[in-house]
């Protein structure tokens, strides 16, 4: 079982590089605070885990052909070039704001989409938690192709776990960079603008090419 868990983490910290994952916390932690960048990554975490562990317990007691496990490559594909057109939409109609004040003698910077800003912390990790959940779908082959290798072992919650410490290890580190180009590059509308533009164009161009490879 140990060995088993072995894999199950390490097959979390592969997936966790694919471009899709990280285009999909790139966009999502764009503009934001260290603290939410933590949230969303664990948020989106567990959602691609509980995705994914459910369909390893289906895929215990029944076989889903290859024609079907596709379909989950085409889901995850779709969230993300879904993404970046809203990403550039949002770019384009102006609605991506820069707010500037100053708390006890120190600026702060506030990045926020429409027209007023929120501190609610429970949206953004729930949208990403749901995206986290419906990216999962994508990663049926893969986990058919680990699963293979853990024969003979049952799957349970705690190997869920693992996986989910696999993948926030690498979403956590990459975090790292977005949290430098929040504080460093995102200091005006215009870089700002071009960030987003960046970010959206980048996510439409990753869904494509999965969807056509």
């Amino acid at each position: 079982m140990e060995m088993g868990y072995i894999i199950i983490f390490w097959y979390g910290i592969l997936h966790a590089f694919g471009p899709d994952h990280l285009t999909a916390i790139t966009d999502f932690s764009l503009g934001k605070s260290m603290k939410k960048t933590i949230m969303i990554t664990f948020a989106f975490a567990f959602g691609h885990g509980i995705t994914l562990f459910t369909f390893a317990k289906i895929l215990e007691h029944y076989s889903l052909s290859e024609d079907i496990t596709a379909y989950g490559d085409i889901i995850s594909s779709s969230v993300i070039i879904t993404m970046g057109v809203y990403l550039l939409y949002m770019v384009f109609v102006d609605k991506i704001h820069l707010n500037k004040h100053f708390h006890e003698g120190q600026e702060h910077i506030h990045i926020y989409f429409g027209k007023e800003h929120s501190h609610n912390d429970n949206i953004a990790s729930t949208s990403a938690w749901t995206i986290g959940a419906f990216m999962g779908i994508g990663g049926v082959r893969g986990m058919l192709i680990t699963l293979g290798m853990l024969q003979g072992n049952s799957i349970d919650f705690s190997m869920v776990l693992v996986f989910i410490a696999g993948v926030s290890l690498v979403f956590v580190s990459f975090g790292g960079i977005i949290l430098y180009i929040n504080r460093e590059l995102l200091t005006n509308k215009t870089n700002v603008r071009h960030v987003f533009t960046t970010a959206g164009v980048i996510s439409i161009v990753v869904g494509t090419n999965m969807i056509f490879t």
